[in-house]
């Protein structure tokens, strides 16, 4: 009798869904301030994000054909309109790539989504976002330029980066699916195939909603969570990296150049707070100050990129027209400062809480952070009853 060898490859192609993993919180992990709705950067008004998940195949790695396990993820400041936001970015160590970024600094705009996926599709997700504006009337204009932000996080420890299996339809499946609300977290989006602090990383998002003066304001984060070495992860002033180093470490044959602590993170900071881009230049810059209480340290070979943009002032995009700004003054941004902190330990938190464990190329494996063990170690040192 003959036999038939049937190979299964599953693509998965996620956008948006109602399906929610336990998050941070749900397990009694502890955090400070006050989240929105949704614990999301979805909570400031008009933003949406979308995913495009791309896992297929499993054993040794065949360059072109996988295993693969990568995606994309999109961030729509106003959504599908098109009208651009005041925006700034900080690199805390540059090892990485945020494309876009000289207008930025120049402008102060931020024309359009933020793209995150690996390091190696940079490119082509690029250029799919001008073929994206295209395909949907994005500029009204005849003649128009643009530079699209893509950023990027390193994920050939798991996938077969150099096989290039992230496409055009990839980058217009995020886009097109981006929605408001819940999110997913975890192995989705372009943070599929990422690793952090010891454990399996990836997409994650937190939100805080703060009050200054008489008016109510929301700050939300999304981080592409790839970095750190396990020595330093911390969760609600816990050593548990320290607690836990001889638990689910990582499974892989290292790369000669390889350090504890390589990697990367991005992080989406948003808010609908009236900061100008001298102001958001300062949200962006206290990223580091969440990373770092978690045990992020900026390693030489970690990518550590952030961008934030505020969706207040919607006409103050303008090409010939003089308009009028509302700002927040300089001496009432402190709690703006203190929400972004929390907001972004709170999301790496949750893309590790999220992640499942993740067999990717040659047999390499991330493990998923083991909640039970996490919460005996924050009542050893009395975080939690």
């Amino acid at each position: 009798m003959r036999k038939v060898a049937v190979l299964v490859c599953l693509i998965f192609i996620y956008s948006i869904t109602t399906a929610q993993k336990p998050r941070a919180r749900d397990i009694g992990i502890p955090f400070n301030g006050t989240p929105g709705k949704y614990n999301a950067i979805t909570d400031v008004k008009g933003v949406e994000v979308g995913y495009s998940t791309i896992i297929s195949g499993t054993g040794k790695n065949v360059r072109g054909k996988g295993p693969v396990r990568t995606g994309v993820t999109a961030i729509l400041p106003r959504g599908h309109n098109n009208n651009p936001v005041y925006a700034n970015w900080y690199s805390l160590n540059g090892n990485g790539e945020m494309t876009g970024t000289t207008w930025i600094t120049e402008s102060g705009f931020l024309e359009g989504p933020v793209m995150i996926t690996n390091t190696n599709s940079v490119g082509v997700v690029r250029d799919a976002v001008l073929k994206w504006y295209v395909k949907t009337g994005w500029y009204k204009e005849d003649f128009w330029y643009t530079y699209p932000v893509v950023a990027e996080t390193y994920d050939g420890l798991l996938n077969d980066i150099y096989g290039f299996h992230v496409k055009e339809s990839n980058a217009f499946e995020a886009l097109d699916g981006a929605r408001s609300g819940q999110l997913q977290e975890g192995n989705v989006g372009g943070g599929t195939g990422m690793m952090c602090l010891g454990f399996k990383g990836g997409t994650g998002t937190a939100s805080r909603i703060v009050k200054v003066k008489d008016s109510t304001y929301t700050v939300g984060v999304l981080v592409q969570s790839n970095f750190g070495a396990k020595r330093n992860f911390t969760i609600a002033g816990v050593p548990v990296g320290q607690e836990l180093k001889d638990t689910m470490n990582y499974e892989f044959k290292a790369p000669p150049s390889y350090e504890p602590g390589d990697g990367s993170i991005i992080v989406v900071v948003a808010t609908d707070a009236p900061l100008l881009p001298h102001q958001l230049k300062r949200i962006a810059a206290r990223v580091p100050l969440g990373v770092g209480i978690v045990g992020g340290r900026g390693e030489n070979g970690s990518g550590d990129i952030f961008i934030a943009f505020s969706t207040a002032n919607p006409t103050a995009f303008q090409r010939n027209e003089f308009t009028t700004l509302e700002e927040l003054p300089n001496d009432r941004i402190n709690p703006l400062f203190d929400a972004t902190v929390q907001a972004v330990e709170e999301a790496i938190i949750n893309a590790m809480v999220a992640a499942e464990t993740m067999e990717g190329i040659n047999g390499n494996k991330a493990y998923a952070l083991p909640h039970k063990l996490v919460m005996e170690v924050l009542k050893k040192y009395n975080r939690v009853k």
